[in-house]
């Protein structure tokens, strides 16, 4: 039913996928897109909003009002020297306590729209994945058959993180920036338009040195992002397939393949974290330039009578307030691209083309030991284009057994997943006691089957949790006796914890055929009506496949069972073999019969037969 396949790649091909598309293709399309998905949260991200500018006014504000402390401080203290006043302590402290008042209200509305927002961005990400989760049940195979688990691995994880993340922190801090240039550029204009123009020289100087580094350092992120995700791809690799590569003397090769990748991972690394360490210390340079330039001017127009000392004090503090929040929508016009980028490909990946609706009105399946199954003139593509079953008629009696054999690539595998509809045909039918398998929901359909295959599939967690796969509801006793059946009991107690025993992720702490029969545990466990085996016994040795045919055999009795088979020397006993040669039934009948005609059959056994003799 599942197929264990490599899991390499999620690391290395996540990041992968994040670089193939750093800026969407459909930027305001996408953003009206995450704005309908975020539709239930309005009222909060509108609060958001107002608390979020509530608050940078109220530490625009700051400045200014404490400025008016420092002034009325320094004129006090020249009044008591002349002997004309002293200083109003009580007007002091009246200013400070206002000051400390605003922060403290800045600092509440702060921390009520970073929590409101935290909850909306994880909020929103909770139903992202759900949503994600629910459409990777609702997709064709034939949509996976295009695409790597890394491209979709990134959209659950890579994708959903970049959003929430933006969400979380971005979101408030381009209203935050936004609200501060334009207020503390009215505060400015309001204590001295002369010295605003004159600082605003900065800003040109500063915009030009960060898009001159931001250049130089731009290409070498993304190759360091790109030669990342070669030494992760190499490393997985070489780890996943050790055994093969110290089989083959690749140690060396393999060296060397890893010294390329990561020398020129390590220059880039190298260059793109110096061009980027580069960037604060000149930007802080360049400030510093203005910070005096405006120091002497500012002393100047004091002497002169034109501003006071305060306005001055509160005017650096809003340049070095200006200068932050310009940076940070730099930065964040940049995370704002990978973000709708991300958002773009999660929600093209939420709009693709799921497989056939269940039908509306379906069909109960009646309770019954035995299943006739029919295929009735069934075309199948996997392109649409290209044909590779052709009329295929057969008919399946009620508990008896059918093998289908042929050449690689001939269909046989093909037929067995139309049967368990993990592909629509493109025309005919297929029934089941007379019924289209399309008038059955796929999860009423497929409780008929148990299915083992070639290639077994098992998960990280302990043997009896494998086997009890095939049906969730039963006791540990049931569990054992399906093992016994299927010959697992005798190699079980060989392993430390016995059935408790964790297989590890790889699947390496037990053989091949150990694998193999663990899955014909899950099986006979299944008891289904209609059995499927593809080459159930291709992983173990001769001794053992002898055993397993004889519990497949009594497995078999008084169930449709439908065998797909290379070693036509297991298929002796089959009611009905049904012989397949590009995608057409070119022959069918019992081996016997099959032999007597001496036809495509009895080329392929004794052509085998004849192999094994010599």
């Amino acid at each position: 039913m599942m197929q264990r396949r490599s899991q390499g790649g999620p690391m290395g091909r996540g990041r992968m996928a994040m670089m193939k598309g750093d800026k969407p293709k459909d930027f305001r399309g996408t953003i009206r897109k995450l704005l309908d998905y975020m539709g239930k949260y309005k009222k909060a991200v509108l609060i958001v909003i107002i608390f979020a500018i509530a608050s940078t006014i109220a530490t625009i504000f700051g400045p200014k009002i404490l400025g008016m402390a420092t002034t009325e401080l320094f004129e006090g203290i020249i009044a008591q020297l002349s002997g004309t006043g002293s200083i109003d302590f009580e007007y002091i402290g009246f200013i400070i306590l206002l000051t400390i008042g605003l922060y403290v209200l800045s600092a509440m509305f702060s921390f009520i729209q970073g929590w409101l927002m935290a909850k909306v961005s994880a909020d929103t990400s909770y139903r992202l994945r759900k949503d994600i989760s629910k459409k990777i049940n609702k997709l064709p195979l034939k949509y996976f058959d295009k695409k790597t688990h890394g491209e979709v691995l990134a959209h659950v994880t890579n994708d959903v993180d970049v959003i929430n993340q933006t969400l979380s922190q971005s979101l408030t801090q381009i209203i935050t920036s936004v609200v501060t240039v334009i207020g503390v550029l009215i505060m400015m204009l309001y204590i001295s338009w002369f010295l605003t123009l004159f600082a605003m020289l900065i800003i040109p100087i500063s915009l030009l040195t960060v898009s001159i580094i931001a250049k130089r350092s731009q290409k070498y992120f993304k190759q360091q992002q790109q030669y990342l995700g070669h030494v992760n791809g190499h490393v997985e690799e070489m780890f996943s397939g050790h055994v093969v590569m110290k089989a083959f003397n690749g140690e060396e090769k393999s060296i060397k393949k890893f010294t390329k990748y990561n020398n020129t991972l390590y220059k880039s690394a190298w260059k793109a974290s110096f061009f980027s360490g580069l960037l604060m210390p000149l930007m802080f340079f360049i400030g510093n330039l203005g910070y005096v330039a405006i120091c002497i001017l500012g002393s100047w127009l004091v002497i002169q009578s034109t501003i006071s000392i305060g306005d001055i004090q509160a005017f650096i503090q809003y340049i070095r307030s200006f200068t932050q929040p310009m940076t940070q929508l730099a930065n964040i016009s940049n995370t704002l691209q990978q973000t709708i980028a991300a958002a773009e490909r999660v929600f093209k990946f939420l709009e693709e083309e799921e497989e056939i609706q269940e039908t509306p009105k379906p069909i109960k399946i009646q309770d019954r030991n035995t299943y006739q199954v029919e295929f009735r003139d069934v075309h199948f593509g996997y392109d649409p284009n290209k044909i590779v079953i052709h009329k295929f008629s057969a008919f399946a009696e009620a508990g008896k057994k059918i093998a289908i054999v042929g050449p690689t690539g001939a269909g046989k595998t093909t037929i067995v997943k139309l049967l368990m509809r993990f592909y629509d045909i493109l025309d005919g039918a297929i029934l089941i006691d007379g019924q289209n398998i399309r008038n059955f929901t796929r999860k009423d359909l497929r409780k008929l089957y148990a299915m083992v295959l070639q290639d077994t599939w098992l998960f990280n967690g302990t043997i009896m949790e494998n086997i009890r796969y095939g049906r969730i509801d039963v006791t540990d006793e049931e569990v054992i006796v399906a093992a016994k059946a299927a010959y697992v009991d005798n190699f079980v107690h060989s392993l430390p914890n016995d059935y408790n025993m964790i297989i590890n992720e790889q699947i390496t702490n037990i053989s091949q055929g150990q694998m193999q029969l663990l899955t014909i545990a899950r099986a006979v466990l299944a008891d289904p009506k209609i059995l499927i085996l593809d080459e159930a016994t291709s992983s173990v040795d001769t001794r053992t496949e002898i055993l397993i045919q004889n519990a497949m055999d009594k497995l078999m009795v008084n169930r449709t069972s439908f065998i797909i088979a290379h070693r036509l020397s297991t298929i002796h006993n089959a009611d009905l073999i049904l012989v397949m040669d590009e995608g057409n039934i070119v022959e069918q009948g019992t081996h016997e019969e099959l032999i007597a005609k001496n036809g495509f059959y009895a080329d392929i056994y004794n052509s085998q037969f004849l192999s094994i003799k010599r």
